[in-house]
């Protein structure tokens, strides 16, 4: 038996050409989670498709499906595209390889959902990088990893941060520490100063790095090749 799902708030994480005129595409749904679906003639010259399916525009999908795949029956824009430039693209392609790498198919995340258009809306302005990670610590947690960040750190101490033990205490500023008043601005969500910023991007990309279990994300790769050019 075929399910339909009619105006399911979307958004296009990723797509690549299928078969002659069609493409796939990697949607994350508010309700459906990530969906994997089959736009049929999307390719084509005439079809409306092409200029409705774009990254970081909420949609609206209608589709059906009867296993792993479904079939796009419509797809409508449901609201302006994120006005990203520059850098800020290569995070917002950074924030869909995050989920394409860490949710699976068809399981609901609506926190997460919300999260993500809540980031979306703030990467082009001056709080752009605090909310990527705020939204790499949710992801995180949503996936059944919350930071092992302790009620008891302190401001003045500096701290080693393992992913499986959390945070202890060390003697010296080694070059993987951490500040504990940076610990305690990542687990309040106040990321308010530049060394507050850098050790959260650190210690989160190590937190990723353990749960991605040795798969590489591109986006970043992308990014750093782009600077050194």
């Amino acid at each position: 038996m075929r399910a339909r799902i009619e105006f399911e708030p979307a958004y296009l994480l990723a797509q690549r050409p299928y078969r002659e005129s069609s493409q796939l595409l990697e949607v994350f749904t508010r309700n459906h989670g990530r969906v994997g679906l089959v736009a049929r003639g999307a390719r084509g010259p005439r079809s409306k498709l092409r200029g409705v399916l774009q990254m970081f525009t909420p949609l609206l999908l209608s589709w059906s499906e009867s296993g792993e795949l479904g079939t796009l029956t419509a797809a409508e824009s449901d609201g302006p595209t994120a006005e990203l430039s520059g850098e800020r693209v290569f995070h917002g392609w950074y924030v869909n390889e995050l989920l394409l790498k860490l949710t699976g198919r068809h399981d609901p995340h609506p926190w997460l959902y919300r999260d993500y258009i809540m980031t979306l809306a703030e990467l082009p302005g001056s709080g752009g990088e605090a909310a990527l990670r705020i939204f790499e610590k949710h992801l995180l947690a949503e996936m059944g990893y919350a930071l092992p960040l302790s009620a008891d750190l302190e401001p003045l101490q500096r701290y080693h941060f393992d992913p499986e033990r959390g945070a202890r205490v060390i003697a010296s500023a080694e070059a993987d520490s951490y500040a504990g008043a940076s610990l305690i601005a990542l687990a309040e969500e106040r990321l308010e100063t530049r060394e507050a910023l850098r050790d959260a991007r650190k210690l989160l990309r190590v937190a990723l790095h353990h749960q991605l279990a040795g798969r590489e994300l591109e986006t970043p790769r992308l990014l750093r090749a782009l600077r050194g050019m």
